[in-house]
């Protein structure tokens, strides 16, 4: 696109850089690859070369992962004597540690590393297996009875 010189360039506005200092932006990883070097929903965490740590970012990711699936199924009660509104607060606020829990697990995995995605899909399948069991399970007792 030419400006009014005729100049195919597009130059930045005088004030763009104007006495300011360019902060230093680390680029981010894009693609997916193995490895302990990645910063897991925080700044700084794990830290670079830090395998404890690393595996401590994973466990983390894990129990998060198994923590929103669990809250994925509401609990079974009846509420005798409370009020609609506070059931429903109760609801809302198992829902909203659900979604907080599944947006942190989503950004965890948004660094690209194949350890994490594999943790955090461990992580869902095992509190899958959980939820399903436990299901399973109160039918067959109720099935069998005492």
């Amino acid at each position: 696109m030419a400006n009014d010189s005729g100049n195919m360039s597009m130059p930045m506005p005088p004030s763009a850089y104007n006495n300011q200092s360019i902060l230093y932006m680390p680029m981010m990883q894009m693609s997916f690859f193995w490895g302990k070097d990645v910063v897991v929903l925080f700044s700084g965490w794990p830290g670079s070369g830090r395998l404890g740590m690393y595996i401590l970012a994973l466990a983390v990711v894990f129990l998060f992962a198994v923590a929103a699936e669990v809250f994925s199924v509401p609990p079974n009660f009846k509420p005798r004597g409370v009020r609609p509104a506070a059931a429903a607060a109760v609801y809302a606020a198992l829902y909203g540690v659900r979604m907080t829990l599944a947006y942190f697990v989503m950004l965890a995995v948004m660094s690209f590393n194949v350890g994490v995605l594999l943790v955090a899909v461990a992580g869902h399948v095992a509190g899958s297996f959980a939820v399903k069991y436990r299901a399973l399970a109160a039918v067959a007792r109720a099935v069998d009875g005492p």
